[in-house]
């Protein structure tokens, strides 16, 4: 199973001059999107007793999404208040103290064997103790399961530039898989191109350096010439999700074609890559063209044109 470890929280999203509670978090997301898509997936973060935790549960399970391995907790659930501005999303986050936020390393469950690959980002490693727990957990399956990063960079919520920064290249050092948007590489390496964060991630040991572009479509960079595929033209209600999507297709498809594993990364080929930007650009189409972090379900995806 695909495991997914970082934040679920309640967005709380603009609706007819109120807010409308809705289950989300960018590692949270992408575990639905692998559940809906029909991958098998797993979660791992605490959940809370407060009445959120169980509006974060209902969507996992309903998307047959393991959670054997969250621990339940009294601490609250994180609050993200979310602003829209021409369909883009802007959040303020109320996470002190939460039940996610003081998840510690030696919180951490054992992982079975059944655990294929790791999936994590977010601000779930920004802060500690969260974050030192999520590094612990790659440092402890690194070299056993291929790991995909999505540092999904939200400026507001770094309280330490420095101190992420030296956390986001020790964990990018150990990512075999990584995923950065326009506004992530303009956070972690100004003035770079995508080609020059590519290759210096690829000579770290990714295999993968995935670069989305929101309506210019994704392009994948390895060790042979850039693999890109367009988006898919929809009408967008707002951007929600859309990169949590995306990596979900990335993965569930990488999976699909037998190649998500140490030993067949190592071999993999492009038309895998291009099998998995499509799936990953085609679901975050759908995302996008309905309000909220809304992941397509697999039916979805199969009735869209080839």
């Amino acid at each position: 199973m695909i495991l997914c470890a970082g934040e679920s929280l309640i967005d709380m999203v603009p609706e007819g001059g109120a807010f409308r509670p809705l289950a989300g978090g960018a590692v949270y997301n992408t575990a639905i999107a692998l559940g809906r898509i029909g991958a098998p997936a797993g979660y791992l973060w605490p959940i809370s007793r407060d009445p959120f935790g169980e509006t974060l549960l209902r969507p996992l399970a309903e998307a047959g999404v393991d959670t054997g391995l969250c621990p339940r907790s009294d601490r609250l659930t994180t609050l993200a208040f979310v602003t829209l501005t021409g369909g883009e999303a802007r959040y303020s986050f109320y996470d002190e103290g939460s039940a996610g936020r003081m998840l510690a390393p030696e919180d951490l469950p054992p992982i079975p064997d059944s655990v294929s690959a790791l999936f994590i980002g977010g601000i779930s490693l920004v802060p500690d103790p969260c974050g030192a727990a999520i590094e612990a957990l790659v440092a402890r399956l690194r070299g056993k399961v291929p790991v995909m990063i999505d540092p999904n960079i939200r400026p507001f919520f770094i309280a330490d530039a420095d101190a992420y920064r030296a956390r986001l290249d020790r964990l990018l050092a150990m990512a075999d898989l990584v995923k950065l948007s326009s506004d992530d590489l303009e956070w972690l390496m100004p003035g770079a191109s995508f080609a020059q964060a590519a290759a210096g991630l690829l000579a770290k040991g990714a295999t993968a350096v995935f670069q989305t572009g929101g309506s210019e479509g994704a392009t994948a960079h390895w060790q042979g010439e850039p693999i890109a595929a367009p988006a898919l033209r929809v009408e967008v209600a707002d951007t929600i999700g859309a990169g949590d999507t995306f990596n979900a297709g990335v993965l569930a498809s990488l999976h699909a074609d037998g190649v998500l594993s140490r030993e067949r990364l190592g071999r993999i080929g492009p038309d895998q890559l291009l099998a998995a930007l499509r799936q990953g650009t085609r679901a975050a189409a759908i995302t996008v063209s309905r309000p909220g972090a809304n992941p397509p379900w697999a039916h979805e995806l199969a009735a869209l044109p080839a």
